[in-house]
């Protein structure tokens, strides 16, 4: 890829008097996180591509306060939220796009009560949003007929009813989807939810994200597909817990429809 990625902030659009169709909320894990931020530059690489007028806050974007929440600090959960909403109403901000779960149903189902009302959509959402309406092409490509399974996020599937999205993309990929015992509605966490990705987990037989890889590893997978900077963490780490990282990738959507035509 030889071209910069074009990444205008909202405080830019606002200087030239205009309003971008979509704000990019990139998250903690997308703005400082090293495997995280490849899943934010394929993301842009795509609404490059697609000709989408978008814009970020950069600085002015703060966590949204889900690890607090889930940690049982409502307090910080509020302040951190309230600051946000105040940037994000600032700015008549009206549709927030995210590659983070924890993102989505934070500022989807929980800023609302604090004045935060928008329309949030995942990545994945999104994507599928613009091949619907044909501003984008999504072919096979370098991962035609790979057998690839998909672990669903919690906070996109069973905690947001999501199950279609990430799936009719894969389709596109025209993969072979092979769909792990315990899916969609049934699927099993990778243990980073509930602010468990920031601690070690408590002592047990086996950790959850082993127990998930194990369950993938069986489907015989050339990669994992993720939708979750968290979930792809864990997943990744199980995979090397298990010495097949020579022999699995964990790939966020968006890096792989980025990569099937190497946008």
């Amino acid at each position: 890829m030889s071209e910069a990625l074009k990444v205008p902030t909202m405080a830019q659009y606002t200087a030239e008097g205009k309003q971008p169709e979509v704000l990019f909320w990139v998250g903690c894990a997308g703005s400082f996180d090293d495997r995280a931020k490849k899943i934010t530059k394929a993301f842009v690489r795509i609404l490059n591509k697609a000709k989408i007028e978008f814009a970020v806050l950069g600085t002015e974007e703060s966590c949204t306060g889900d690890p607090a929440k889930r940690a049982g600090n409502e307090f910080l959960f509020q302040m951190q939220a309230m600051g946000n909403i105040e940037v994000l109403n600032g700015y008549q901000v009206k549709k927030i796009v995210t590659a983070c779960p924890h993102c989505f149903n934070t500022i989807k189902n929980e800023y609302p009560e604090l004045g935060g009302n928008y329309e949030v959509l995942h990545h994945t959402q999104f994507l599928n949003l613009l091949l619907k309406e044909g501003r984008l092409k999504v072919e096979g490509g370098k991962f035609k007929g790979k057998r690839i399974t998909f672990h669903d996020p919690c906070y996109l599937g069973r905690a947001n009813g999501e199950y279609e999205a990430p799936r009719k993309l894969l389709e596109k990929l025209e993969v072979e989807l092979i769909e792990m015992k315990r899916c969609k509605s049934n699927g099993l966490c990778c243990g980073a939810g509930g602010a468990q990705m920031f601690k070690e987990p408590e002592a047990g037989k086996k950790d959850i994200n082993i127990e998930r890889t194990e369950e993938a590893i069986k489907t015989q997978p050339s990669i994992i597909a993720a939708a979750c900077p968290f979930c792809n963490t864990m997943m990744t780490d199980g995979v090397k817990g298990k010495n097949k990282e020579g022999d699995i990738q964990v790939m966020d959507i968006a890096e792989m429809i980025a990569n099937a035509e190497d946008l």
